[in-house]
C-alpha cells in the first residue's frame, strides 16, 4: 500500500511541475489543483501537518483563482 501513495505524491509533484510550465492561465490551474490533490493525499498518508496545512492553502488558494478567471465579473472578489 505504501508504494500506491508514493506513486499518488509522485503524480502531484509531476503535475504542479507540468503547471509551472504551462502558460496557459486555466490549464495551469487545473495542473495545480490535481497536483496539490494528490499531494495533500500523500500528506495526510505520511502525517506531517506543516505539508497538510501548506497542500490545503495551495489547493484552496488555486482553485479560488480558477473560479476567478471563470467568472471575472461576478461577486467572487
Amino acid at each position: 500500500m505504501d508504494i500506491v501513495f508514493k506513486i499518488i505524491g509522485a503524480l502531484g509533484l509531476i503535475l504542479i511541475t507540468i503547471g509551472v510550465i504551462v502558460k496557459n492561465e486555466k490549464k495551469q490551474n487545473w495542473y495545480f489543483i490535481v497536483g496539490g490533490t494528490c499531494l495533500e493525499i500523500y500528506s495526510i498518508y505520511i502525517g506531517d501537518l506543516i505539508f497538510i496545512i501548506l497542500q490545503a492553502i495551495f489547493t484552496l488558494a488555486t482553485a479560488y483563482d480558477l473560479l476567478r478567471l471563470k467568472f471575472p465579473k461576478s461577486k467572487i472578489k
